[in-house]
């Protein structure tokens, strides 16, 4: 039976998230149905992350297994015929290893956080980017969120409805840099807790309005309590940008 792996980009706005849900449409509910629409088969493709409702994706990487035989090319066209018109794209498909996994055998993830920062209302990004109205230093942002690099307990960014064994992960990078109107933070690990990215962009907000400094941040961390952490940023600037294996 081959295995299938696929590099997908959507734009988030009208699903309630990657995973298969109750209450609206769902980015893997949309393969799903493309996939049995093509082949006629029932699976249930598996993603690398879990995107919340109306987060994006550049380079989310998914696989799952068909019982007959397709050449990978046929298996994106096939796809993305049937995807119209909701805003997904099959960007590469490939065969993989029966033991690979697009959740459990990655090695690291990529995101970024986009935020416009400008007086004026957003029309293009609307969805896209944060618009912060209020000026923002992102060199101190940048030098804010290097206390955050390392192996840490990241309570204070996760979650409550974080479904994680362990709120201890390893975060190998995170960049805060400005071109014009736009800041970008990214930030790269092996894996993220739930609404971690969002948390720790929500308190180097308020590092970058002056109103917090990398002192609070350290000790927002050290708290290992939510009720420590900054407003947490909107689903809509975040991306996920790309998953190594």
């Amino acid at each position: 039976m081959p295995r299938y792996k696929l590099t997908l980009e959507y734009d988030g706005t009208p699903f309630v998230g990657w995973q298969r849900q109750e209450n609206g449409p769902s980015v893997q509910g949309c393969l799903a149905t493309a996939i049995k629409a093509f082949s006629g088969e029932e699976v249930v493709p598996r993603g690398a992350g879990r995107t919340d409702a109306g987060v994006h994706a550049l380079g989310q990487v998914v696989h799952f297994d068909l019982a007959k035989g397709w050449p990978p090319d046929k298996v994106r066209d096939a796809l993305n015929a049937q995807l119209r018109p909701d805003p997904v794209s099959v960007l590469a498909c490939e065969k993989a290893a029966e033991d690979f996994d697009a959740r459990f055998s990655a090695a690291a993830r990529h995101y970024l956080y986009r935020i416009v920062n400008r007086r004026s209302p957003l029309a293009l990004d609307r969805d896209r980017a944060w618009g912060v109205f209020r000026a923002l230093d992102a060199e101190e942002m940048h030098q804010a969120a290097q206390v955050l690099i390392g192996n840490h307990d990241f309570s204070t960014f996760r979650s409550a409805e974080c479904q994680a064994a362990s709120p201890v992960k390893t975060l190998d990078r995170l960049v805060v840099s400005r071109d014009g109107e736009e800041i970008r933070i990214e930030a790269s690990a092996r894996s993220f807790l739930h609404n971690q990215v969002r948390s720790m962009v929500g308190s180097l907000k308020l590092v970058g309005e002056g109103k917090w400094e990398a002192a609070d941040l350290e000790r927002a961390l050290a708290a290992r309590d939510r009720s420590a952490c900054g407003p947490v940023a909107p689903p809509y600037g975040l991306y996920l940008v790309k998953v190594d294996y």
